[in-house]
């Protein structure tokens, strides 16, 4: 759990300044589950250039609550909460020396979002909090006022999340729970699961991930795991301490997510698992004729597929099908063993490829038709799926034929501006496991919306 804030205050001398106004949300890693947002009457003077930036006056404040009087709730709101910030030295600083004018020692952990943002989104112009929420297209009102800055924060904060690929934020919060859920209250756990699609981290009482796994339905998922009778789902059973979870909307999101997580953190639970994720993919060749050929054969590192196979099984289908939508030769793609025509030309379904009627040019052109469809090789494009909310879409970048990450856009901004969409992208791995799983995905959704740069 984290408490988002941002503090406003008179400025002055260090640690004698005094709060003018404070911004706090609750929140679990997903949404705002609570929040206090208050003028403060500081009982001294406001610098004059505070008053200028934040619009602020003595005015304003004579009849705001004093300090003592928010105390309790900053208290209530922030326990057990690891207090986040835009410079939190600063806000955290604060706000341990009004509670210590008070005789009340304050002790939160903490995060900075301009430390955390200068890791996971390396070379911005600036990382103050006007010109980040401008470079990464977070909308902000009232800048220079606590709620506005705090509400930007919990934007930025939901960002760097879905960015950290190791899970370090995630894990530190973990440890930092007081009341772990210990493996005997496992009902309690599942009952706090959403039963929406996304990536799910088991995490041992150290806070250390022990497994990662995806799911079109979280909380039926882990419910498996926790009922299951196998080896592996007993030992899981006896190591768990929580499970947390970030929703993608989209599976093509999770799937990724999911694959480049196991790489980079090993869950011992997962190691044995997914070395390779398919077996057989889609090539192409030119035969003496002049005609191309397509066959599904088993996956060659050194060669660039068309697109891949978990199974020959699944190849095969796909290659029966594409040969009726694209009206191909049986025999040039295949299905058909012969030395002569295929079974196709001879119930005149077929223009006469495989006895060279048709001619080449013709013929080839349909193939690449479905090339171009089913293949990314040296393309620029995006794709763009469902998102975690209604309001939110998640978007693949391909460039020049590489993956190049991922991440998500509000639908009140547009993704044409270059830099605020690879600013948007969280870095990812392009390996033949990314491959399969974007090629496959295409070729099972037709609702995916696919952008050409």
């Amino acid at each position: 759990m984290y408490a988002i804030l941002d503090i406003e205050t008179t400025g002055g001398k260090y640690n004698e300044e005094g709060i003018t106004e404070i911004a706090i949300y609750r929140y679990d890693g997903h949404k705002v589950t609570d929040q206090f947002i208050s003028l403060v009457n500081p009982e001294r003077e406001i610098q004059p250039f505070v008053v200028n930036l934040t619009g602020i006056n003595s005015n304003m404040l004579k009849n705001a609550p004093k300090f003592y009087e928010v105390a309790k709730r900053i208290v209530e709101i922030t326990e057990d909460c690891i207090i986040v910030a835009h410079n939190s030295s600063f806000d955290y600083r604060i706000l341990k020396t009004e509670f210590k004018r008070l005789g009340f020692p304050y002790k939160r952990k903490t995060l900075c979002t301009v430390e955390l943002s200068k890791q996971l989104i390396p070379d911005m112009e600036s990382y103050s909090l006007g010109k980040l929420a401008r470079a990464l297209g977070i909308p902000v009102s009232d800048r220079h006022r606590a709620n506005g800055d705090a509400m930007a924060t919990v934007k930025l904060f939901k960002m760097l999340l879905n960015k950290d690929l190791e899970k370090v934020i995630i894990k530190s919060s973990v440890k930092n729970d007081k009341k772990p859920k210990m493996a005997s209250n496992l009902k309690d756990i599942i009952e706090e699961l959403p039963t929406e699609t996304g990536v799910y981290y088991i995490h041992n009482d150290k806070g250390e991930i022990i497994y990662i796994g995806k799911s079109n339905n979280i909380k039926k998922r882990i419910t498996q795991h926790f009922t299951n009778k196998s080896s592996k789902s007993k030992k899981i059973q006896a190591l768990v301490s929580a499970v947390t979870y970030e929703k993608t909307g989209s599976e093509l999101a999770a799937l990724l997510k999911e694959s480049a997580e196991i790489k980079k953190n090993k869950p011992i639970f997962n190691r044995a698992l997914r070395r390779t994720i398919f077996t057989h993919a889609l090539y192409s060749f030119t035969d003496d004729n002049g005609y191309i050929n397509l066959k599904i054969d088993k996956s060659n590192i050194e060669d660039t597929p068309i697109t891949t196979f978990s199974t020959r099984p699944s190849g095969k289908n796909f290659i029966h099908k594409v040969t009726d939508d694209y009206n191909l030769c049986q025999k040039l793609t295949g299905i058909y063993a012969t030395k002569t025509s295929c079974f196709n030309y001879e119930v005149k379904e077929c223009l006469g490829a495989c006895v060279n009627e048709e001619p080449p040019s013709e013929y080839n052109k349909r193939v690449q038709a479905l090339i171009e469809k089913y293949s990314y090789k040296n393309k620029d494009m995006l794709l763009i799926d469902r998102g975690r909310d209604i309001d939110e879409k998640s978007v693949f970048l391909i460039e020049n034929g590489v993956f190049r990450g991922m991440g998500f856009f509000d639908l009140n901004h547009q993704i044409n501006n270059r830099e605020i969409l690879e600013s948007l992208i969280t870095p990812m791995e392009n390996n033949r496991d990314t491959q399969h799983i974007i090629h496959s995905y295409m070729r099972r959704n037709k609702r995916l919306k696919i952008i050409q740069l």
